[in-house]
């Protein structure tokens, strides 16, 4: 299965969030991987002081062009995270349609960075531009927020998420989705199906839950699985988990009662990526007291260095755990399961 991907998403130079979250587990799993950085900054901006550039509309087309006319564009997947601003989302769109047209069964997975709980990160014009990007993928994988940015429909019961990815499947025709994090609220799991539903006096903020919906089925067939919080904030972990699950994706895969061909790669992505949360936080409390110092927006202002060696402790622990991503280590492993009665109103 493992061919060729072109990614194009962010590059840090220290540390691993983007490309530096997504390339290296890739060629773990077999890849060849072609990388187009969008930004090139110092670190995250996490950190709070960052630096850098950003790829122009005309800069990344150019590379597009060159590649191209020296033969170089030939992915057989294609993987698109973070574009700074609205021109370069459309030059990146306008790739993705070329190559679609020249290879009608790649596999394109569309991450839409566009933000998270309830605050953008792009400019509102880039949002259209997604929009009319969505036809294009195979895949995407948005969070909670950014499924209510391209849908315009807020996540507030279980009949505005039916509707919510009716809108993604029928009105974007996009054949497979993955809402990689949702706040587990109460009207949430109440519906959840029985043999995963969780205890009544577990918190809601202890877990995040994981949706996959494919559009193969009539209706859709959905999965879905909970998994645990770590405390600390990590970055770079939707990134992983949109190359886990595009390097597990096998679209001619036979079910044999295992799921859905998207189900088993996001089963196999759930897996890995929580399994190297569990390592990263593990080493981060292993860290010296003032390295791990809590989120405090006070004192972090007052003295940034305090913010930056937290973030720096929490760093994907990706090389170290390189054995879980290539799967020869084992790890605890997360089944998406059916939701078989989600559509039930």
């Amino acid at each position: 299965m493992p061919g060729r991907v072109l990614s194009i998403q962010s590059h840090v130079a220290f540390g691993y969030v983007g490309g530096k979250a997504a390339v290296f587990p890739l060629q773990c799993l077999g890849y060849d991987v072609d990388v187009v950085n969008t930004v090139n900054f110092s670190n995250h901006s996490g950190y709070g002081r960052f630096g850098g550039s950003r790829a122009t509309a005309a800069e990344l087309s150019g590379i597009f062009q060159y590649m191209e006319q020296n033969g170089l564009l030939f992915p057989d997947r294609l993987l698109t995270g973070y574009i700074p601003g609205a021109d370069a989302v459309s030059a990146v769109k306008e790739l993705a349609s070329k190559l679609r047209q020249k290879k009608p069964e790649l596999v394109y997975l569309l991450d839409p960075v566009l933000g998270d709980a309830g605050r953008l990160y792009v400019a509102p014009d880039c949002v259209p531009i997604y929009r009319a990007a969505l036809p294009l993928a195979t895949i995407i994988t948005p969070n909670w927020f950014e499924v209510e940015v391209l849908t315009e429909v807020q996540l507030a019961d279980p009949a505005s998420l039916r509707r919510a990815l009716r809108v993604l499947h029928d009105d974007y025709h996009v054949p497979h989705v993955v809402i990689s994090s949702i706040p587990l609220r109460r009207w949430l799991r109440a519906e959840l199906p029985a043999h995963i539903r969780l205890p009544a006096d577990a918190a809601d903020a202890d877990f995040l839950l994981c949706i996959c919906s494919s559009a193969a089925g009539a209706p859709p067939d959905v999965h879905v699985q909970c998994v645990p919080c770590l405390p600390g904030y990590f970055s770079g972990v939707g990134d992983l988990f949109s190359a886990l699950v595009l390097a597990h994706f096998e679209p001619l895969r036979a079910a044999a009662g295992e799921g859905t061909p998207l189900s088993c790669a996001v089963s196999q992505a759930l897996t890995k990526t929580h399994a190297m949360l569990t390592l990263t936080h593990e080493h981060a409390q292993s860290l010296p007291e003032e390295e791990r110092l809590p989120t405090d927006e006070e004192l972090d202002a007052r003295e940034p260095n305090r913010k930056i060696r937290r973030m720096r402790g929490r760093e994907l622990r990706l090389i170290q755990g390189q054995d879980a991503i290539r799967g020869t280590k084992a790890v605890e492993f997360r089944q998406m399961v059916s939701w078989t009665d989600f559509w039930k109103a």
